[in-house]
């Protein structure tokens, strides 16, 4: 199933985000990827960390990757647009792409595990019906 729908979420680039040239460390992006999923969870009102029927459920990752093309610097606003390219049973495929002001600048990639959580660890589940139908409303 293909998510046509995209989520946008902007951010300035602090300086202790930065080295000695003024370039944001790469492991910054992954941080960042992370902080516009939820606030794109957050902007369809749900959570990572999320109630549902007495089980907590979370996202936890299991796929990363980002390809870098130009370097963000200090005081960069970055437009970080969210977008969902595949939704599994149990799944979600998230692209995540960098830009500033129209130029891309890396491009991100996770899968997260639909996950319940209790004092014997993590397990997969499918994604509940009313979640999939927030982050996926078509």
């Amino acid at each position: 199933m293909t998510m046509p729908t995209s989520f946008t979420y902007t951010r300035l680039v602090q300086f202790a985000e930065t080295d000695l040239a003024d370039i944001a460390h790469f492991a910054n992006f992954f941080r960042w990827m992370e902080e516009a999923e939820h606030a794109y969870f957050r902007s369809v009102g749900l959570s990572v960390r999320t109630e549902y029927q007495e089980m907590e459920i979370g996202w936890p990752r299991v796929s990363t990757s980002c390809e870098f093309f130009i370097p963000a610097r200090f005081e960069d606003q970055l437009q970080i647009q969210v977008r969902i390219t595949k939704m599994g049973e149990k799944s979600i495929t998230w692209e995540i792409e960098f830009s500033r002001d129209g130029t891309r600048l890396a491009l991100g990639k996770a899968t997260t595990v639909c996950c319940i959580w209790n004092s014997e660890g993590l397990k997969s589940i499918p994604i509940p019906p009313e979640i999939r139908l927030k982050l996926y409303p078509a």
